[in-house]
């Protein structure tokens, strides 16, 4: 009979998707990665791969529980409008993930062109995140914030895209008052408050 594992496997999961995530792919060493999970290499290589497959686990897990995250937070917030602002100014609201940007989008930076896989996640990951933001534009539309004219999936890629650039502005450094500025500013062109009409 095997030995049950004397590890919790999503924390080590959790310190290796940091590792990734601060670092990146390349600059990541099996030592690193021995380093952060507190695991020989016998023991990571046969609870979770190579050092490709584990890097795609750790993908796999961060996208699920920024979905996870999404879903909740755009579904709490009793206002479908106000979710949707939130949206674009939730990376402004942590410095931490501010320097080190989207995991995603910087796997996807990375290994995009040399990795058909990383590339496929990343398309899926996006599409559904598109999908998840646009049932809350079609929310907003419902609630009379929102122009229904409005096409949901278009101005879902629109806030996505404006959220990004917002998690990559704040990667060079500017300053939380600049980046919410901004966020506001896209806000107020993206979502204008159709309920006085």
């Amino acid at each position: 009979m095997a030995r049950p594992r004397a590890f919790d496997e999503k924390q080590v999961l959790n310190a290796i998707r940091d590792q990734f995530w601060t670092a990146g792919y390349a600059a990541t060493s099996l030592e690193d990665l021995m380093r952060v999970s507190g695991l020989g290499k016998g023991s990571l290589y046969a609870a979770f791969g190579d050092k490709r497959q584990l890097f795609l686990r750790a993908l796999r897990s961060y996208t699920d529980d920024s979905h996870g995250h999404l879903r909740k937070a755009l579904a709490e917030t009793p206002r479908a409008l106000d979710a949707l602002r939130m949206l674009l100014e939730a990376p402004i609201g942590d410095p931490a993930g501010a320097r080190r940007g989207c995991l995603m989008a910087n796997s996807t930076c990375e290994l995009g062109n040399a990795d058909p896989e990383v590339l496929a996640h990343a398309h899926r990951t996006y599409e559904t995140s598109t999908a998840l933001i646009g049932d809350c534009v079609v929310r907003a539309q419902r609630e009379g914030d929102l122009s229904a004219g409005a096409d949901p999936i278009a101005l879902a890629r629109a806030l996505l895209a404006a959220q990004q650039g917002i998690v990559f502005m704040g990667r060079t450094g500017l300053d939380a008052a600049t980046l919410t500025a901004t966020a506001r500013s896209l806000a107020a062109q993206l979502l204008p408050d159709h309920s006085g009409d």
